[in-house]
């Protein structure tokens, strides 16, 4: 286990970066304006076609840009000319992004789950990840929901920090998953096993005895995603910080 850096705990965190008038989610620009407010920045990544650690959330283009299909159906080059829709730039690679952050604040990078049903079918994108920060000297930290991507990435590289994306885990929102599955990752039993050092937790589910048994032992909360002032109140009295968006925070 490597321990989640301190700078994490004191700077709030821009969910999918500072996105509003400086750009899209994800973006270059939002990414610039993160940098410039002097807050921590999470991102998300999906593969390309051809392997490439891409900053995107969604696994279809069509909510971000004014494309369709799938983003692992296209290459790192045809995405890297594919414009956001909301501004910003285009669709940028997880190189560029490092370059740009430089170690001028906190990185928090989450692998989207290339399983579909948070299995073992994981391993290409994790070590993609892996190499682009096999160089990086900045403070940064790895999470994904899936626990067998949490474990691939430790396995590739060992000294970053890396943690666990948690959830109530309800059928509403997860739907794609058993019952079973859903109650075992609700537990969060596999946070010693992949060796995490913390978690992000759903804001609306802080208080779960998972998340305060692993805060009774020292582990850093984090949690998304906080909307407003008074949401961020009642979240910091579990979260030792909050990742944020559409409003500025404390």
């Amino acid at each position: 286990m490597t321990a989640l850096p301190r700078s994490f705990l004191r700077r709030p965190i821009t969910h999918r970066a500072l996105h509003g008038p400086a750009g899209a989610e994800n973006s270059i620009g939002a990414i610039q304006a993160a940098i410039a407010a002097g807050l921590g920045i999470e991102i998300d990544i999906q593969p390309s076609a051809d392997g490439v650690a891409m900053v995107f959330h969604d696994y279809d283009l069509a909510r971000l840009t004014g494309h369709t299909g799938p983003i692992i159906a296209r290459t790192a080059t045809e995405l890297g000319a594919i414009p956001l829709s909301a501004g910003g730039g285009t669709i940028p690679t997880l190189r560029q992004v490092l370059d740009l952050v430089d170690g001028n604040v906190p990185l928090l990078i989450e692998i989207k789950d290339q399983d579909g049903l948070m299995g073992p079918s994981v391993g290409p994108l994790e070590q993609a990840v892996a190499a682009c920060l096999s160089d990086y000297t900045g403070d940064v930290a790895v999470m994904s929901f899936n626990p067998h991507s949490v474990q691939a990435f430790g396995a590739a590289a060992p000294n970053v920090p890396r943690g666990l994306v948690t959830s109530a885990y309800s059928a509403d929102d997860w739907p794609e998953l058993t019952s079973d599955i859903r109650n075992r990752l609700a537990d969060i039993p596999d946070f010693g096993p992949v060796g995490a050092s913390f978690i992000s937790h759903e804001v609306e589910a802080l208080d779960m005895p998972p998340v305060h048994a692993l805060k009774s032992q020292g582990v850093p909360i984090l949690c998304w995603t906080v909307r407003s002032a008074t949401q961020e109140a009642e979240a910091r009295k579990i979260a030792d910080q909050i990742t944020f968006e559409g409003y500025s925070p404390a």
